[in-house]
This record gives C-alpha cells, sequence and structure tokens, in this order.
C-alpha cells in the first residue's frame, strides 16, 4: 500500500507541476491595448471620440477604422477618426481600455465600454457598472495607484 500511495504522490504532484507551470511559462504579457471583445478592435469596436463629442458610448463602424498601437479601432464618422488620428493619446481609453479599477488594484480586467467615465479630460473604463461604483468611491486615489501601476501589470 505505501508503494502505491507514494507513487500516487509522485504522479499527482508532477501532473500539479505541470498544470502550473506550463501555462505560467507559456503566458506571454497582455498587449498594451484591450481588445477583448472584439478580436483586435480597440473599446470592443466603439468610437473613442463619441465618448467626447456625443457624451456617451457610440459603437463605430466597421469600415471607418485607424491602426494604432497594434489594435485596430472603429469610429462613426471620417471627422472622428480624422481627430482621432491627429491625436490618439487623447481619445484613447487611459490603461489600454483595460479597467481602470483594476489596473489601480495591480492587475487587469477586461474594460467595458458601457461602464465609462471621462476625468480631468482622459477616459476611463471599468469592468462593470458595479466596479464603476467602487471605482466612484474614490476616483482621484484610483487613478493615482493606476498610473503608479501601469504599464507593469501587463507582464
Amino acid at each position: 500500500m505505501r508503494v502505491c500511495a507514494a507513487s500516487f504522490w509522485r504522479v499527482f504532484g508532477a501532473a500539479v507541476f505541470f498544470l502550473l507551470a506550463v501555462p505560467l511559462a507559456a503566458q506571454a504579457a497582455s498587449p498594451e491595448i484591450f481588445t477583448g471583445l472584439v478580436h483586435g478592435v480597440a473599446v470592443g469596436g466603439y468610437d473613442p471620440v463619441a465618448y467626447f463629442t456625443d457624451h456617451k458610448p457610440v459603437p463605430g463602424k466597421p469600415y471607418i477604422t485607424s491602426s494604432w498601437k497594434g489594435a485596430t479601432w472603429r469610429f462613426t464618422s471620417t471627422e472622428h477618426r480624422d481627430a482621432f488620428e491627429a491625436n490618439p493619446e487623447k481619445y484613447a481609453p487611459q490603461y489600454g481600455g483595460y479597467c481602470a479599477y483594476a489596473v489601480a488594484k495591480g492587475g487587469t480586467a477586461k474594460g467595458d465600454p458601457k461602464a465609462w467615465s471621462i476625468v480631468d479630460g482622459k477616459l476611463y473604463l471599468n469592468l462593470s457598472p458595479a466596479v464603476q461604483k467602487l471605482w466612484e468611491k474614490d476616483i482621484p486615489g484610483y487613478i493615482k495607484a493606476a498610473d503608479k501601476n501601469w504599464p507593469g501589470v501587463l507582464q
């Protein structure tokens, strides 16, 4: 019985090591721009300029696009596209469109284009409306923490 138990634990330990070590070794750093909602497309396909001009999230058109930092960005008009291309840092969401609250806490999570805020002329996305309520409890503090953590959380 001892031989069987020892063999079991040896095999079990090797399996656990394999399951944990291989994904960690194979895991690549997160991309700078979050494109997990629509493959390869920033802000889930929403027009980043519209948050500033229309004061709401507006889906961009798949035929009015621009490429920046390895992602495709969609826009509602060529005017919005041109404004973005002239100054992408002004319109792109902070922290690459990842959840600002998650970045403040030292990690990453998807940014929901419908859970957003503009603070001091910058666009921030959150994971969900519930997380956005947490974010709103100390926006200046979370921005300070997120700024300190970004872009290190991508590693």
